[in-house]
């Protein structure tokens, strides 16, 4: 059964029941209200009577002044029975002759008619006063208004179920919608979503389920671009692999198979070498980016200045065969940093900086301490990047220029590499750049300042 049916029905019974026990309720209580109005005035009735009765000093004034009374029409008894030592003096009416059954003194009701039976002392002797009241009018009412409750019941159960229904199905419509965007949902439509139309428990239900629908669409969608990225990787590392691999084998089977001079022979082992060096650097780098992803460092006070320095110096010989200036401007003070990772961190910058550059050019790298760390920039006047490049250069095998890239040796690993170290060290790294000008990448390492 649907909720809305289970709804509609238990409004229904319980209007049912609520008018049922309310009108009956209310019936009965008219009902005993009116029966004991009439007893108290057939109570009242009978002492007038007797009070009469008792100061008359004959039977005839006796009977004389009932049938006066009954002549006129003015008695509410339909019968009456009065005696005087056991001995009937007056009869009357229809309903006299089953007082006979009446002793004592009583005040009962029975077949639709109040039984009134007292006596009195009086002057002559003593009086016994049987009378009976109709009442058939309290019972003609009662039945007339129980008809008229159960026509008015059946209607007011009719108009009410159908108004639950009504009600129930409002009140369901959005828990059917909340049914619908489910169904939708699943079947792939993560845009879709529930209107929220009021503020009560439904309202705030739907509003949940947008917030959940947005995070389930925000996550699908993260999903899509990590499987995007993971088959990026594959396919550029498969090409990576073989492109070197395709030189070695082709260069190999040519110094295996053929007789070739001096300089031939040298020129294909100086490419098998030089392709087996770049499968090398490629191997190390990948191990680096599965390294780093578990490795949990830590890290140690160390001066910025003198790592900056220390690389530099190591890093000269292959900047003056390009004839690549270099300039370091590092302010003084410690910071907590893993060492070997920073310089690492370093000379992909400054690799990165000297493949930008054709023909010679200028590198510049600035430190300056922070609270909670240190701020390092590296700059060149090198080709640049594009506008679109700058969000994807950290990723893996990225390159914005692939055929010089690969020329210059390099694997777009790299910025992946200082990415990750960047994050090791709970901090940040930007890109400005400008094509044709230069390229500035701002890193920031919040490792701690030393205590």
């Amino acid at each position: 059964m649907k909720f809305r049916t289970k709804m509609a029905v238990c409004m229904v019974w319980l209007l049912a029941l609520a008018y049922g026990i309310g009108g009956s309720l209310l019936i009965s209580s008219s009902f005993h209200a009116s029966l004991e109005k009439e007893k108290s005035s057939a109570r009242r009735s009978c002492q007038m009577l007797l009070n009469t009765m008792s100061i008359l000093d004959s039977y005839s004034s006796i009977s004389d002044t009932l049938r006066r009374l009954d002549s006129v029409g003015n008695t509410q008894w339909s019968g009456l029975q009065v005696l005087s030592n056991g001995s009937v003096i007056y009869r009357s009416g229809s309903g006299a002759d089953g007082l006979g059954i009446v002793e004592g003194d009583v005040l009962q009701v029975q077949d639709q008619q109040i039984l009134v039976s007292c006596a009195v002392g009086s002057g002559l002797t003593d009086l016994q006063l049987k009378a009976a009241f109709d009442i058939s009018a309290i019972y003609t009412q009662r039945d007339s208004q129980l008809r008229i409750y159960r026509w008015t019941f059946l209607a007011v159960v009719a108009v009410g179920a159908a108004l639950s229904w009504l009600l129930s199905t409002w009140l369901t419509r959005p828990l059917r919608t909340l049914t619908r965007v489910s169904r939708e949902l699943a079947g792939g439509n993560l845009s879709s979503r529930v209107p929220v139309t009021s503020q009560d428990e439904v309202g705030r239900l739907s509003a949940e389920f947008n917030v959940m629908a947005d995070k389930l669409e925000q996550n699908m969608e993260e999903m899509r671009l990590t499987m995007e990225r993971q088959e990026e990787f594959m396919g550029s590392f498969a090409h990576e692999l073989k492109t070197p691999m395709t030189s070695i084998i082709g260069y190999a089977d040519l110094l295996r198979s053929q007789e070739l001079s001096e300089t031939d022979r040298r020129d294909a082992a100086n490419y098998v070498f030089s392709e087996g060096k770049r499968l090398e650097s490629l191997s190390l780098k990948l191990l680096d980016l599965l390294v780093l992803k578990k490795e949990d460092m830590a890290l140690q006070p160390c001066c910025p200045k003198a790592l900056i320095e220390s690389t530099a110096r190591e890093f000269y010989p292959v900047l003056k065969k390009q004839n690549i200036s270099l300039t370091c401007r590092c302010q003084k003070g410690s910071c907590m940093l893993e060492p070997d990772l920073f310089k690492s961190l370093l000379f992909n910058l400054m690799d990165n900086a000297r493949k930008a550059m054709d023909k010679g050019g200028q590198i510049m790298i600035q430190c300056e301490m922070i609270p909670d760390g240190c701020r390092i920039q590296v700059v060149d006047n090198g080709r640049g990047m594009p506008e679109e490049a700058l969000n994807r250069v950290t990723e893996a095998f990225y390159r914005v220029d692939k055929s010089r890239s690969r020329a210059q040796g390099g694997a777009g690993l790299g910025l992946a590499l200082c990415s990750r170290i960047v994050e090791l060290h709970h901090g940040d790294i930007r890109f400005s750049s400008r094509e044709g000008v230069g390229t500035c990448v701002t890193v920031e390492l919040r490792g701690g300042a030393v205590q």
